[in-house]
């Protein structure tokens, strides 16, 4: 882990991509919170619809809440192409390279598990799976398959065998004791491996949704990033060819998904493969619109360069903000100077508290130029 004071030149970094990223977090540290307070205040019909998106579906099925996880690790894969490629290319050696990306996994693991509260409650029972270790493994094979590879076409039958070998797996392998292609919380093949060979205590108490299975499933996630972000770094500047690209990838990737789910079932604690290309699909569009808007038309100025700003300064510390989330009460600490407003203009007022206490504090270390790198 190294806390860098010197930020990459823009030229080095793709704008809307630390702009996409601190959308995405938004919601994570608190966006998503203050809808359903919202919603809950108003009673506004149309409110408590988005509000509903705000919650994880029970099991099949997809809100908008289950694409920020899957988002984010998209994202971590499109930066692969100028983390990674970019320096083979200007002569760095692969065995450092690939050290570099091995000790950044095993770091995010241990962030997770240290997230997941094993310094606060003891290592008898911990959690070793979490959601940082699965964007930590998830980096460290697509970032390694990226490095030793050098076309497209190799990186995309990784891509296919992966999707493959988990499809059927899903679908086709008898699990002992309950048979084949039983997509549940119990005797699916994901709950199987989790209960036999995930170590520590599981989330789901009989298969964990950041467990072995779907640790393997979201490299496919992270190496779809790669692929994209190699489309946006060769070639010409930022261009509209390759927005299109983008979109249309992505337009593709969801009537996929949508039709294989009328058999396959889009389950996000299990990542099927419905779900891996139907968060892809929705992600390229995203990474398309942010890439057309900021990079290749530069509409930048008045308005939205705050709105820019706001997103860009989350967007660069993210993982500092996720695990100060775990450390530190940003909603008591709102509480204590918005409490008196609570009870007349409900909950909201002090989830909107702790949000502007977060962007402020990631502010002052972007204004210091202060970024967390693993």
């Amino acid at each position: 882990m190294k806390t860098k004071k010197i930020e990459p030149k823009l030229s080095e970094r793709l704008q809307s991509l630390d702009v996409l990223r601190g959308f995405d977090m938004l919601w994570i540290i608190g966006g998503g919170s203050l809808i359903v307070a919202l919603a809950e205040t108003t009673k506004w019909g149309w409110l408590e619809v988005i509000a509903a998106q705000m919650e994880h579906v029970p099991w099949a099925g997809f809100h908008f809440e289950d694409l920020i996880f899957p988002l984010f690790m998209f994202i971590s894969g499109v930066a692969i192409p100028y983390a990674i490629t970019a320096k083979v290319e200007q002569g760095a050696k692969r065995k450092m390279l690939f050290n570099k990306i091995l000790k950044r996994g095993i770091t995010l693991v241990i962030f997770g598990i240290i997230y997941n509260g094993a310094l606060k409650h003891g290592f008898s029972d911990m959690r070793v799976a979490s959601v940082l270790g699965q964007i930590g493994l998830g980096y460290l094979f697509a970032a390694t398959i990226v490095l030793y590879t050098k076309s497209y076409k190799t990186r995309l039958a990784w891509l296919i065998g992966i999707l493959s070998g988990i499809a059927i797996l899903q679908l086709l392998v008898p699990v002992p004791g309950y048979g084949a292609g039983l997509l549940d919380q119990v005797g699916g093949m994901n709950a199987w491996i989790d209960r036999t060979f995930l170590p520590g205590r599981l989330h789901g108490g009989t298969f964990d949704p950041e467990g072995l299975l779907c640790i393997v499933s979201a490299i496919t996630v992270t190496l779809m990033g790669a692929l994209a972000g190699s489309v946006l770094r060769d070639g010409e500047p930022a261009s509209k060819r390759k927005a299109g690209i983008l979109a249309i990838a992505g337009a593709c990737l969801i009537t996929v998904a949508l039709v294989l789910s009328t058999f396959y079932p889009i389950i996000k604690a299990a990542w099927t493969v419905p779900f891996n290309l139907l968060t892809v699909g929705i992600g390229s569009l995203l990474l398309s619109l942010f890439y057309f808007t900021i990079d290749v038309k530069n509409w930048t100025g008045g308005i939205i360069s705050y709105k820019i700003l706001f997103f860009k300064v989350i967007g660069m510390n993210s993982i500092t903000i996720y695990m100060l989330n775990a450390i530190l009460d940003f909603r008591g600490a709102s509480m204590f100077f918005t409490g008196w407003l609570a009870a007349p203009m409900g909950e909201w007022i002090v989830i909107l508290g702790a949000i502007v206490l977060e962007w402020l504090l990631l502010y002052y270390l972007y204004q210091k130029k202060i970024f967390l790198r693993v």
